[in-house]
């Protein structure tokens, strides 16, 4: 018990060793942040803190880029540059036609970051376009291509998207009528809209035969985006393009979807070398079905196709108390006429009827009908067995010829050069966040520009998430499951503990047994006092019994042995007798099994204490040997207390 103790401690402490080292696993990575922190203790101590305020305060520095960029914008001064459109959505109701959806700049609700601000979507069920032109033009050539921005919806998002677009260069592109048939080259970026969770990344792919553009979409991402969109957190969503036709969309910075432009897109760049050829037609004769009737098949005689699946149950019995007379449904006794009936426009009123009250405590209402059982000879319409069809020849396809639209692009990376990007969203959610854009060639400039902005928000929102506890029942609060998770979790190792650590009662055969064998000199008219009280025990009678079963044939087949009680409880008398074979020149069988007992009986006398003198030992020898019956000595006598 006291080592299975210690080991529920050791296990103890080693779960408590694995949790602080987590813990300072999980600070050393948010300190990890290359932003300028100060000690906020003193601010922390002071009573009634508000909830939304972190422990730590920060300094925000609006973030510049460190290398070459073809565009960036924080939102932290004024709104410069972009340009609102003016102009309507196509094919859509007057209405709701117009791009008249709102935005602001402002910081965020939670976790905000003083003086980090960022472009926030205001309106509801509104259409909004904005948008503004890049530094210099991105040209695809040898350079990767690396766009990335924030986004949080503040306040979750039921319908709508927070994607941008990289739009076409044209010498005709005018911002202030950017709407949603404006060229683009590139979409990318979050949508939603009922459980259906998006991540876009479509190019538009010039075909080099016709001139014209098709929407080339990348695959789902493997990873359930769900979270990112209801945490309400700032995210930081990356796309990059590389000049060997691969792509890779990053949340978070880490890679959630990667592959190739020219096998990863639906529908693929490149068109089938080989179509079906569009004039031919399948033949009236052509057989496509692989089982057939068999036509050799007889329906059987007794085949009745008139028997219905359903028949009354003859067996049935109504049951006792059933209502013939009373009508399933009456009037409502309390209902009345309206006011207002009119009943040579509405016609003659009547009360709504209710189910009837006497029917609730009676098996039943109305006329009783049997119940229906499924017919045992029913069989329903026959149908010969099918057989395999000998005429079959298989599914018939057209013939392949080459393709006429066949291209092959090799490097679908050369897109249409991009010179602007727009926002051109419809939402059913308001207060939808985004800052901090960045276009460049570097992943290096990328993070770096990451670390300054979104860093330092994710470092805020962490300071001022709620503690583990909370965190829990938050979870068991949308998954009550999690309950008995968390009970059987917390009962266990309780259990556990109770069941190898509780000390265990004593038993008296415990007690009995750490109990030590005290011997005890017995005097010589102790002897024959016991010897006397002896004559009257019930004991004696039993050794009596055995005695006479033991001696059979004239013969003693094995020694006598007998445990003899005391009336004292403290003492015990072990005699132990050796009968001598009566039959002449006969010997006992048994002889080993004598020596056994007698080597037994010396032991014993050995560990008992010698006191006694040698006349007690014959006094007992003598007192023994004068009783009746076939024992004739009595080799050994020990007196012991238990």
């Amino acid at each position: 018990i006291t080592r299975m103790h210690f080991q529920w401690d050791w296990l103890c402490l080693g779960v408590l060793i694995i949790n602080s080292v987590t813990a300072e696993i999980e600070n050393e990575e948010t300190l990890d942040a290359d932003v300028e922190v100060e000690d906020f203790d003193k601010q922390s101590q002071e009573p009634n803190v508000g909830r939304d305020k972190s422990s730590l305060e920060v300094v925000y520095q609006t973030p510049k880029p460190t290398g070459e960029v073809y565009f960036t914008e924080t939102f932290d001064g004024e709104l410069s540059g972009w340009v609102l459109s003016k102009t309507k959505k196509e094919d859509t109701d007057d209405n709701i036609a117009k791009y008249d959806g709102k935005w602001e700049v402002e910081e965020l609700k939670e976790n905000a970051v003083p003086g980090d601000r960022g472009l926030v979507l205001k309106s509801v069920a509104k259409h909004h376009a904005i948008s503004a032109m890049l530094t210099k033009a991105f040209i695809f050539d040898n350079k990767p291509l690396i766009v990335q921005y924030e986004v949080n919806f503040q306040e979750g998002v039921d319908c709508g998207g927070a994607y941008i677009k990289l739009l076409s260069s044209s010498d005709d592109l005018n911002l202030e009528y950017f709407f949603d048939k404006t060229p683009y080259t590139i979409m990318f970026g979050p949508d939603k809209c009922g459980e259906d969770y998006k991540l876009h990344f479509i190019f538009r792919h010039k075909n080099p035969k016709t001139g014209e553009y098709d929407e080339k979409h990348a695959k789902r991402p493997d990873i359930d985006l769900k979270k990112f969109y209801l945490d309400k957190k700032t995210h930081l969503y990356t796309l990059v393009l590389k000049p060997d036709d691969t792509f890779e969309m990053l949340i978070d910075q880490s890679v959630v979807s990667r592959g190739s432009l020219l096998e990863d897109m639906v529908p693929p760049v490149n068109p089938p070398k080989e179509i079906e050829d569009p004039s031919e037609k399948k033949p009236e004769d052509w057989d496509e079905r692989p089982k057939i009737p068999d036509p050799n098949a007889v329906k059987p005689d007794d085949w009745d196709e008139d028997e219905p699946s359903k028949i009354e149950d003859p067996d049935a019995v109504k049951p006792e108390g059933w209502l013939d007379d009373e009508p399933q449904y009456v009037p409502d006794p309390n209902a009345k006429k309206p006011k207002d009936w009119d009943e040579e426009m509405d016609g003659e009123w009547e009360a709504p009827r209710i189910p009837n009250p006497k029917c609730e405590t009676a098996p039943g209402c109305g006329h009783w009908v049997r119940p229906m059982k499924n017919n045992p000879k029913y069989k329903g319409k026959w149908k010969a067995p099918m057989i395999d069809n000998p005429n079959y020849q298989g599914i018939w396809s057209p013939r392949k010829i080459p393709n006429p639209d066949y291209f092959e692009d090799l490097h679908p990376f050369e897109m249409t050069t991009v010179s602007a990007i727009g926002l051109e969203l419809w939402s059913m959610t308001s207060d939808i966040y985004f800052d901090n854009f960045i276009i460049c060639s570097e992943k290096e400039v990328a993070d770096r520009w990451a670390a300054d902005g979104w860093g330092l928000k994710k470092l805020v929102a962490s300071a001022n998430e709620p503690g583990m506890f909370s965190q829990l029942v938050t979870a068991a609060e949308d998954h009550p499951w999690l309950w008995v998770l968390y009970i059987l979790t917390l009962a266990l190792p309780v259990g556990l503990g109770v069941l190898f650590c509780w000390p265990a009662k004593k038993t008296d055969e415990d007690i009995d047994f750490k109990k030590t064998d005290i011997s005890k000199p017995i005097m010589k008219g102790e002897l024959k006092q016991e010897r006397e009280e002896l004559d009257d025990d019930e004991i004696e009678l039993e050794e009596e019994k055995e005695n006479e079963d033991i001696v059979e044939d004239g013969k003693m087949s094995k020694p006598a042995c007998s445990l003899i009680k005391h009336k004292d409880p403290n003492r015990t008398i072990k005699l132990i007798s050796f009968a001598e074979d009566e039959r002449e020149g006969g010997q006992d069988t048994d002889d080993d099994e004598e020596n056994e007992v007698a080597g037994e009986s010396q032991e014993e006398g050995n560990k008992s204490n010698k006191s006694g003198s040698e006349d007690e030992m014959k006094e007992a020898d003598e007192s023994t040997g004068s009783g009746d019956g076939p024992l004739k000595s009595v080799r050994k006598r020990r007196v012991r207390k238990d």
